[in-house]
């Protein structure tokens, strides 16, 4: 039999427990992490969303029926605990809980499919097939932490530099910037596609006067990479502003980055220790390092890279042995970067595009935006595509589209960057990828 909650709310997580409280009554709430029954006493780890508080139950303190039924608890069941608090050197946060009542929630079918503690190790699809058992982990739900407070960093500081948060549509009628990467979806009697990113429509949105505006939200790449570092759905943080170029976009995506990372290291020390991570607080401006330099670092390391390719993960690695860091890589070849990206005034053939990079991750990608109607169109016939396809997208520019610049961030490789995971199915609650639709 279960107990009801009754009148029992939690008072505290078990992180706010400390030394201050001891001799107060306090009510926990979670899962039994771990027990151990040593006859006489019995020692119940209490796990909850913050962390884990020892409840100790000596024989000789409590009742005899609250020790037979705390002697009955099995891992993952979910219990309620009123305590007392105690000093006990030995426990996590310096101190325990001796238990006065105790109710038993919900109990959990045994065996595990994968151990919640961590000390037997399960692969990774082992642990995405059992992922809410696996979130339950402290190391895991470290990272969830860390990602949310990033975002509410990034949150805030955009609203400080008076940007409006926007939301655009998911279901679009057309690639975002050509090319095959689509999902394509039955919409009533059209054929419609999951959106490959806002880029379209925040221009669109940008030069209806709102002037600065950003959005986080999903975007679904029909790519079959089967790599560490691609998933099908992923969240962006993308971000467009009038009256600026590259150099302008640069600039606050840079300040972005160390804000968050800041707000992190600050707010997120015990999970960032959970994950044995010594977060550093990057200083700014980044490096800026010129594609033609990345041309001559790449093939000096001996990966062949010729001059208009794109980096190869070899190259990538290679950039990363040579560069520490976060860094931007700018002065892009025009025919490589899509058909809005503004070529530069002094050299057409090379774009007003960058990259932000951590070591050999891609974070970012941005540039300064072509505002001219006539020559956006002449750069779609250029790149093979066909204007009518985007005649929603060009009305707004033959009605004072300003000049402009923006960037969008891979939210879960931003993460990855942050806390050090290889896998960014790491990074993700409920990942998708080329293999992966369920759980």
């Amino acid at each position: 039999m279960t107990d009801s909650l009754e009148n029992w709310r939690r008072t505290h997580y078990s992180d706010k427990v400390k030394k201050e409280l001891k001799g107060e009554d306090i009510i926990l709430m979670g899962w039994v992490h771990e027990i151990r029954d040593l006859g006489g006493i019995i020692f119940v780890l209490l796990r909850d969303r913050d962390g884990i508080m020892q409840i100790t139950a000596p024989s000789k303190k409590i009742s005899p029926k609250l020790f037979e039924d705390i002697k009955k608890l099995k891992k993952e069941a979910v219990i309620a605990v009123k305590g007392i608090v105690q000093e006990s050197p030995k426990a996590p946060n310096g101190v325990e809980i001796i238990p006065e009542e105790i109710k038993f929630l919900n109990g959990s079918k045994l065996p595990l499919p994968l151990d919640t503690t961590g000390n037997v190790h399960a692969e990774i699809d082992t642990r995405l097939d059992s992922r809410y058992l696996d979130l339950r982990k402290q190391n895991v739900s470290a990272i969830f932490k860390i990602k949310s407070r990033m975002f509410h960093s990034i949150r805030k500081f955009l609203e400080e530099k008076d940007y409006r948060e926007i939301n655009t549509p998911k279901l679009v009628a057309s690639a975002t910037e050509g090319g095959t990467e689509l999902f394509p979806i039955t919409y009533f009697e059209k054929e419609a596609f999951l959106g490959q990113s806002p880029q379209l429509y925040k221009q669109m949105m940008m030069a209806s006067g709102f002037d600065k505006v950003f959005e986080i939200a999903p975007i679904f790449r029909a790519e079959e990479h089967d790599t560490l570092r691609h998933l099908n759905e992923a969240i962006s943080i993308d971000l467009e502003t009038a009256f600026t170029d590259h150099e302008d976009a640069m600039e606050i995506l840079e300040e972005l980055i160390q804000r968050a990372i800041q707000d992190v290291k600050e707010h997120c020390g015990d999970a960032l220790k959970t994950l044995e991570v010594d977060l550093k607080v990057p200083e700014i401006p980044f490096p800026r390092v010129d594609y033609d330099d990345v041309v001559d670092i790449v093939t000096s390391k001996g990966v062949l890279m010729n001059y208009g390719e794109d980096l190869s993960r070899a190259a990538e690695k290679a950039m990363g042995e040579v560069m520490d860091g976060y860094y931007f890589i700018t002065g892009w070849p025009t025919a490589i970067k899509p058909f809005y990206v503004m070529p530069g005034s002094e050299d057409p053939e090379k774009s007003c595009a960058f990259d932000l990079m951590y070591k050999d991750l891609e974070i970012s990608s941005g540039a300064m935006r072509i505002h001219n109607y006539d020559l956006l169109v002449q750069q779609m016939k250029d790149k093979g595509l066909n204007p009518d396809s985007f005649e929603t997208y060009l009305q707004a520019f033959r009605y004072g589209m300003p000049p402009h610049s923006g960037w969008g961030v891979g939210a879960e490789r931003f993460t990855m960057s942050i806390t050090g995971v290889k896998n960014i199915r790491e990074t993700v609650l409920f990942p998708r990828d080329r293999r992966r639709l369920t759980p």
